[in-house]
């Protein structure tokens, strides 16, 4: 209890916390990261030339939410975020918001995710003095601006710790959701005693930013599921081919074929069910699975593959390493469209 009360979880933040009585200890399950950067923090003594500090954690908490907000992955009540907790100099704020916001970019690009910003302002209930609030607020908007990528005002939605910039992803059907954010902190160093010796010897508070990208990995992962409908590209799909032997005597060759796709580093399986190609090959593709091989007689015997792709189309006579080659670079590159055949 006495770390979230030195935090201000306990008095700001109790009715979301899953509590604890143990032998008239009271105790709290983690609903954030933070303090845990804290301490992580002043395990060290640190000079202002070490700064900026960043450290990062997939770190599993849990938060009481109310059983009717409750859905699917999108709001559950444990859950894994991707935290960092950036620890810096005044005037290194607006450098390192920049670089958290080019982070953001670059990650959600690459799976095809637009987004906009928003600033989200000082709420009702709080921690930390007004000049606080207005340094940190002043320190966000000043990033965003220098940013150059245009946001809008979000007043009394910020932590209670302090402001932070909220970042909303938009889907394929055009539904917005809040994954990443960007908090400046300048109380909480100051509630742990949080320093570090500047030029002048001295010792100085250092400003913290926490800051997620996906925010909750459950929560980004159905919206991923959403976004492409299941149909995942190469690089992101569970099994990014299937084979398929038309019989069982070229069972043999259907796993000859696995052992190669999986120590080529691809992720591979065989159906070897006794139902017919045509099934197999329809549950596939309602499995959306990238790449469906069907393993015939002649392709064992010319060393081939029969490649059919979700949208219909089937190569017959595909070399076996090139096959391995084309997917492994589009794999690489986390491409979202499956172009391994483009130029037939």
């Amino acid at each position: 209890r006495s770390l979230w009360e030195q935090s201000g979880h306990w008095e700001n933040y109790r009715e979301n916390m899953y509590t604890l009585l143990i032998d008239d200890v009271e105790s709290a399950i983690k609903p954030m990261n933070c303090p845990g950067g804290m301490l992580l923090y002043k395990r060290k003594r640190y000079s202002y030339k070490d700064l900026p500090i960043r450290a990062s954690e997939v770190g599993l908490v849990h938060r009481h939410e109310l059983s009717g907000v409750l859905s699917g992955l999108f709001r559950v009540r444990a859950f894994h975020q991707d935290d960092a907790h950036i620890f810096m100099t005044p005037d290194q704020i607006e450098a390192e918001i920049i670089g958290v916001l080019r982070l953001v970019d670059r990650m959600y690009k690459t799976f095809g995710l637009g987004f906009h910003l928003e600033l989200s302002t000082r709420p009702k209930k709080s921690i930390g003095s007004d000049e606080q609030w207005e340094r940190a607020t002043a320190g966000l908007r000043g990033a965003l601006d220098a940013y150059g990528k245009g946001y809008k005002i979000n007043e009394g939605d910020g932590a209670f710790y302090g402001p932070k910039i909220d970042i909303h992803i938009k889907d394929a059907i055009g539904r917005t959701w809040q994954c990443g954010t960007i908090q400046l902190d300048m109380s909480l160093p100051e509630r742990f005693d949080l320093s570090y010796v500047g030029a002048d010897n001295a010792p100085h508070r250092p400003v913290m930013i926490h800051r997620v990208i996906y925010g909750s990995i459950e929560r980004f992962l159905g919206i991923l599921v959403e976004h492409f409908a299941g149909k995942f590209p190469l690089w992101l799909a569970p099994v990014q081919v299937v084979i398929l032997p038309i019989n069982d005597e070229l069972a043999p060759f259907a796993d000859e074929l696995h052992a190669v796709f999986e120590k080529a580093g691809l992720r591979s399986s065989v159906d070897a069910r006794t139902e017919s190609l045509k099934r197999k090959v329809r549950e596939a593709q309602l499995s959306q699975i990238p790449l469906i091989i069907t393993a015939g007689e002649k392709e064992r015997e010319n060393r081939s593959l029969s490649v059919r792709t979700l949208d219909g189309k089937v190569r017959f006579g595909v070399d076996i390493d090139a096959f391995i080659q084309s997917a492994l670079e589009n794999i690489a590159a986390r491409k979202l469209e499956l172009d391994m055949f483009a130029e037939d």
